[in-house]
């Protein structure tokens, strides 16, 4: 008896977050599924705000998500918007997810096609804990 675990459909699940996304001012709504090594998913959408800067994107929302239920370990995250333009996060996403390792895939997802990368493809020299917290001091990182 095979009782391997099937890995949830991420991208479903976060193109059903965007139904959940409050984007009254740009339109734009993205939904993002996390899932952690342990095999839990986080999910997030953005959440925009009169004042823009303290809009929150979908990526963010389900890593504190994650973070406020004590995991800290992800393997995959997915990002998904209605029509037909990629969902690329923005740097300060990018960032965020650096948090915790540059090697996480990325599935980007519009309604006609999915790109699957890695992190360290859409942050080239992006802050590093190790390297903050290193004797050296800070170091940006180089992967070309």
């Amino acid at each position: 008896m095979n009782r391997e675990k099937k890995e949830p459909d991420l991208v479903a699940i976060a193109r059903k977050m965007t139904e959940k996304a409050y984007a009254p001012y740009s339109g734009f709504r993205v939904g993002a599924a996390l899932l952690s090594r342990c095999g839990q998913v986080f999910v997030g959408c953005n959440v925009e705000n009169a004042s823009y800067v303290l809009t929150i994107c979908a990526e963010r929302s389900a890593v504190f998500a994650a973070v406020a239920s004590g995991i800290r370990d992800f393997q995959k995250i997915a990002i998904a918007v209605h029509g037909q333009d990629l969902p690329y996060p923005c740097g300060a996403c990018l960032q965020v997810l650096c948090e915790w390792g540059d090697d996480l895939d990325l599935l980007l997802a519009s309604e006609s096609r999915c790109l699957e990368s890695k992190l360290y493809e859409h942050l080239p020299k992006r802050f590093e804990p190790a390297r903050l917290l290193g004797e050296s001091g800070f170091q940006p990182v180089d992967r070309e």
